[in-house]
């Protein structure tokens, strides 16, 4: 944030610091190229004869500064103070030369040329180290380069001149969010906030880093105080749906952008999240208008293809999706999220342009970790494809190390959450066959089991059925269970109250009431919910479950190859990892099995794709549905699929898919071992 008011910003002084004839280097500041006592005589005299009389009296004063009486400066002054008005100082008129500076500086930078930018703040920088609302510009255009260290390097020397400076504290919070760095983010907006109580800015930064923390209430209530303190601020109001989408409060999430828009209809930003959220209500050609709205508010807007991309891949647009990635990286040639979203839709051969562009990307030490990470499981995708599979685990090992290390997950805390399910569910939950007060007139479905074991093929499958509505991955079931559950461990009790199975049973009822469809059957398929059965079972006694089992091995690799969204995966990205929560998912499918023997189908992948019509008609059974020849043409419904599966689902059914890994069984052997083979 670049405050207006410049003469509060700037210090007061423009003096160069010369140390033994060479500007003196401040630790940990990005450096520009020092100037000698004698380049800094010749550049002020190549200023006078080029009529630049400010930038003379600047070299002229640094100069002095360290030599008082070096004859040249001295001399030089006094022909420059001659043709000044009277009353007005040699300081006076170098301060209004360099306001005049600062101005053009900040407006460049509004025009996002951030390598002119860059170069324009080191340029003045080697007359007036000190002023820390050039090196405040120069931390933000570092930023905007993806150059986040030197950013931090920069708003800690502005901060070292002026130790008031609030918006180089919020600035600098900004970079270390960036980082990860994200409870070091919020004490620096903290900061920001003591300095300048009404600082709106700041409180909706620290927003952010709250949202990445994943302290979601407390985000929106810091993006409502921005409201507050200034009710016209729309990148707030943006800011605070991007909160409420993750709390899962869509609609609230979309009224917020609404206002955002309202507040300032040219604000592509907003439509473009807008876009983000109606794609999760399954409002998927809404989304995409939304996403074209942003495109013609601002035809540059690299972020607003992809995501358009994403939406017509839902739809099953492919190659519509293709040619708008395509043109998200053209416009954005260093977009690595694209890059890796891309390579699933595309079948490299040798030679492709792409694949050179995303190596030398990866090569570059620019490049953050987290595209890093993008760009490994492309590449490991690429080579895949060109059969140079050793190249391509490679690619895939150093991708999963990056994204493990971004999550920072600890299985250990899985292993402490599935024993406090079971525990509950041993000493006396409440008693399955007794239903929550009222009937509901919608009824849940629900496809769970490990990611990448065909649950997007069963849901597909049964969506094609006319009473049957595909929902897709729900996270409403986790967003009703995971605070139950947290107070029962903090608590130690474990025992569910009737008011928190109504919780749940009310709470999701109402999150499918809000699809707004026709058919009366709706399916999640949200894998995990295998761990919420016994919550389900308690709020929904007469639900139908159905857990997709498949090869140990070919499900476990098929997890190691996929970098999901969000961060509900964090095993998948270590073997070790992954075999650990493949037995607790086993061991905690037998307890409920046992529990509840009558609600859990279990389906075979590899036996629906040997025996599709036979499978087929035994699964309709199971969910008392009538037969309807349809599901077997699966390939053929028109609907959104909202996952990694997107483009099979579109297909025929195979076999084979399960023998995948035996291209790489020599690396995956301590996956292997681990699962009993």
């Amino acid at each position: 944030n670049v405050a207006p008011d410049f003469a509060a910003l700037y210090p007061g002084y423009v003096i160069t610091i010369f140390c033994k004839g060479v500007l003196k280097k401040r630790k940990n500041m990005p450096q520009s190229q020092p100037l000698s006592i004698e380049q800094a005589i010749s550049r002020a005299k190549k200023a006078i004869r080029q009529g630049d009389t400010a930038t003379a009296l600047q070299l002229y004063n640094g100069v002095l500064q360290h030599q008082p009486n070096h004859p040249v400066a001295k001399k030089g002054l006094r022909k420059l103070q001659k043709g000044l008005p009277r009353n007005q100082s040699v300081q006076a008129q170098a301060a209004n030369h360099l306001q005049d500076q600062i101005k053009a500086l900040v407006n460049l930078y509004q025009t996002g040329q951030m390598a002119k930018t860059e170069q324009t703040c080191r340029k003045l920088l080697q007359t007036c180290p000190q002023s820390s609302i050039v090196i405040n510009v120069l931390g933000m255009t570092l930023q905007k380069q993806s150059k986040s260290q030197e950013a931090v390097q920069a708003f800690d020397r502005a901060i070292e001149l002026k130790p008031g400076y609030a918006e180089a504290y919020s600035n600098r919070g900004n970079v270390l969010k960036d980082l990860g760095m994200l409870k070091e983010a919020v004490e620096s907006h903290d900061k920001a906030i003591g300095l300048k109580p009404d600082y709106a800015e700041a409180y909706s930064n620290r927003g952010n880093a709250l949202k990445d923390l994943g302290m979601l209430k407390e985000a929106v209530e810091s993006h409502d105080k921005a409201i507050e303190l200034k009710p016209d601020y729309a990148g707030a109001y943006c800011n605070r749906g991007n909160a409420l989408r993750d709390l899962g409060k869509l609609k609230e999430a979309v009224a917020s952008f609404e206002r955002a828009i309202e507040l300032k209809p040219g604000y592509a930003k907003a439509y473009g999240a807008r876009g983000d959220v109606l794609r999760d209500l399954g409002k998927l050609k809404e989304a995409v208008e939304s996403h074209e709205k942003a495109i013609e508010l601002k035809p540059g807007y690299a972020e607003a293809y992809g995501a358009r991309g994403d939406v017509l891949r839902d739809l099953g647009k492919l190659k519509e999706a293709v040619e708008s990635y395509e043109k998200a990286i053209e416009l954005k040639p260093d977009y690595a999220g694209v890059h890796h979203t891309f390579s699933a839709l595309k079948k490299y051969k040798p030679g492709d342009a792409q694949i050179e562009l995303m190596e030398s990307l990866l090569a570059n030490s620019e490049s953050s970790e987290s595209d890093r990470m993008h760009l490994c499981f492309a590449l490991a995708k690429v080579y895949e494809d060109l059969g140079e599979y050793d190249k391509s685990f490679n690619y895939l090992g150093e991708g999963n190390h990056l994204r493990r290390k971004e999550l920072n997950y600890n299985i250990d805390n899985d292993r402490r959450m599935f024993a406090k399910i079971k525990e509950i569910f041993t000493t006396g939950s409440q008693a399955p066959d007794v239903a929550p007060d009222g009937n509901a007139s919608i009824q849940p479905l629900f496809i769970v089991g490990m990611p990448r074991s065909g649950t997007s093929l069963v849901e597909q499958i049964l969506a094609s059925h006319t009473k049957v509505h595909g929902a897709g991955e729900l996270m409403t079931m986790k967003r009703l269970v995971t605070p139950i559950l947290n107070l029962k461990t903090s608590q130690d009790k474990s025992k569910l109250s009737r008011n928190e199975i109504n919780t749940i049973h009310d709470g999701y009822l109402e999150a499918l009431a809000a699809l707004n469809v026709p058919e009366k059957i709706v399916t999640d398929k949200m894998p995990l919910n295998f761990q919420w059965i016994g919550f389900i079972l308690s709020a929904f006694p007469r639900a139908r479950i159905i857990n997709l089992s498949r090869d140990s091995r070919a499900t476990c690799w098929s997890i190691y190859k996929h970098c999901f969204a969000g961060k509900g995966n964090g095993y998948a990205y270590d073997m070790d990892d992954l075999v650990e929560f493949y037995k607790l998912y086993i061991d905690l499918m037998s307890f409920w099995r046992e529990r509840y023997p009558n609600s859990i189908y279990d389906l075979c992948y590899e036996g629906l794709t040997e025996n599709q019509e036979q499978e087929t008609r035994r699964l309709l059974e199971f969910c008392n549905l009538e037969w309807e020849e349809q599901c077997l043409y699966f390939h053929k419904t028109k609907r959104a699929v909202k996952t990694v599966s997107t483009a099979q689902v579109r297909k025929k059914m195979y076999r084979g898919s399960s023998d995948a890994w035996r291209k790489y069984e020599e690396h995956l052997q301590p996956l292997i071992k681990g699962l009993g083979y």
